[in-house]
């Protein structure tokens, strides 16, 4: 009995051994089933990144016409910005409270007398005011006054017309 003894318990070992075997093959399969997860996972991330690279590419692809129409856009707002201002005129030198309460009046009177013009039709203003805000009473600087004339050729005049008579101190012009 000593030989079948040894036999069946050498088979018993087997079986353990068997046994032990398939817990390990168990293990891997189980992790080899979490990899390939793992892996077609990796896999959407890259397919999602190469979608956005390409869009990115094609982004970077689209700049040089992007600033090109960039270009022509800022040359477009700049010279509306120069139209809008080419009828503005400033005056410097005014003292504060001259123009009692209708600065437009004021303005014309003011003009028709330092130019010594007559004009046809009247002066038109869009709109006139002074420049920032009031300084204390005890400054001494003086807020310019700014006139957006309603005919271009009138700011033209103006500008070129007192420039004759006083050299051009008391206005400048918003070109």
């Amino acid at each position: 009995m000593e030989a079948t003894d040894c036999i069946l318990q050498e088979i018993a070992a087997v079986g353990r051994r068997l046994e032990a075997m398939d817990l390990k093959i168990t293990d891997l399969t189980v992790a080899s089933s979490s990899i390939r997860a793992d892996i077609a996972g990796f896999r959407e991330t890259a397919n999602d990144l190469d979608k956005r690279l390409t869009a990115v590419e094609g982004q970077v692809a689209a700049l040089p016409n992007q600033e090109a129409e960039l270009q022509s856009l800022w040359a477009k707002v700049t010279d509306l910005e120069d139209r809008s201002r080419r009828d503005n005129v400033r005056f410097f030198g005014i003292p504060e409270h001259k123009e009692v309460s209708d600065i437009k009046t004021f303005l014309k009177t003011l003009l028709s007398e330092l130019t010594g013009m007559e004009f046809s039709p009247p002066l038109e203003f869009q709109r006139v005011h002074r420049v920032g805000s009031l300084h204390k009473a005890t400054s001494n600087k003086l807020r310019p006054i700014i006139a957006c004339f309603s005919r271009h050729d009138q700011a033209r005049q103006i500008a070129g017309g007192s420039r004759d008579k006083s050299g051009g101190r008391f206005l400048q012009t918003n070109k």
